[in-house]
């Protein structure tokens, strides 16, 4: 049975995920778990009031919570939400599209410079080296097959996904990457 579609992000939650210190902030929370303000400040060099003000514009849009479990009086711990977090396939105006061609660059930026990262220092992974993976292919879709095949991915992706509490002890944030668009053609394309 085909799992429900999360809900499309607002323009005004596009807005939010497209500042790129929020995007630092949430990824961090994703990959590393749980940190208050306070840590996040001094990790990315920014003013403590403004981290704060980041990250309850993430909360507002239910990117990251309170983690009430760690957090005792003034002291907030903010975890990422897990969610299947997905960009507008069809921008209904000017202003979503052009928050989705931010978020979207800023993802693509963000996963470039990790793939060149590790491909340049691959023997400092350990074993992790031979068990990572990269593939590049095609195979020619209809519209809606297209999007069944983006379906199964994520629901692929999201049977893998696990607190940090749940994790193997060995285990480390593995990025993962999925491009699923049309081909341009030859002519179209840039050289």
């Amino acid at each position: 049975m085909p799992q429900p579609q999360p809900p499309e992000l607002s323009i005004d939650a596009l807005k939010a995920l497209a500042h790129p210190l929020r995007q630092r902030m949430l990824t961090r929370l994703q990959r590393l778990g749980p940190a208050t303000s306070a840590e996040l400040s001094v990790e990315f060099g920014a003013d403590r009031g403004a981290t704060s003000y980041h990250l309850r514009q993430l909360a507002r849009y239910g990117f990251i919570r309170v983690d009430a479990s760690l957090s005792a009086g003034r002291r907030k711990y903010w975890r990422s939400v897990p969610q299947d977090i997905r960009l507008p396939r069809d921008p209904r105006n000017a202003e979503v599209g052009a928050a989705v061609e931010a978020v979207g660059r800023q993802w693509m930026d963000k996963a470039a410079a990790e793939l060149d990262a590790y491909l340049n220092n691959r023997d400092a992974f350990g074993a992790f080296a031979p068990a990572a993976m990269h593939s590049f292919g095609s195979t020619v879709l209809s519209a809606d097959e297209l999007a069944a095949f983006g379906e199964e991915y994520i629901a692929l992706l999201n049977r893998w996904q696990r607190d940090h509490s749940e994790a193997a002890p060995e285990s480390r944030p593995i990025t993962v990457v999925f491009h699923a668009f049309p081909t341009p053609d030859e002519t179209s394309a840039p050289r």
